[in-house]
């Protein structure tokens, strides 16, 4: 099966913790990377099937607006090895 990459990225750490809680929840996937941005930016990275990402995306992203603000997300299908070492690094 096809591996991808979900990313959000939100404003502030308590919407993070709620979008990585509800992703692992809602698909089979792994967290792979948290990343602060800045003081208030921070972007949790998940990993697996295209189809789980896209459902943990989705769940993540509702989750997270529930407790902050999604700045953006994201889902790189089949990435290229170097944009997933770039990403993970």
């Amino acid at each position: 099966m096809s591996k991808a990459l979900g990313m959000i990225e939100t404003r502030g750490l308590i919407a993070s913790i709620e979008a990585a809680d509800a992703m692992v929840k809602a698909a089979d996937v792994t967290l792979v990377r948290q990343e602060k941005v800045d003081a208030a930016l921070v972007t949790i990275v998940a990993e697996g099937d295209i189809s789980a990402v896209k459902a943990a995306v989705e769940a993540g992203t509702e989750a997270a607006n529930r407790f902050g603000l999604v700045v953006s997300h994201l889902i790189i299908p089949n990435p290229d090895a170097e944009t997933k070492e770039l990403i993970l690094k």
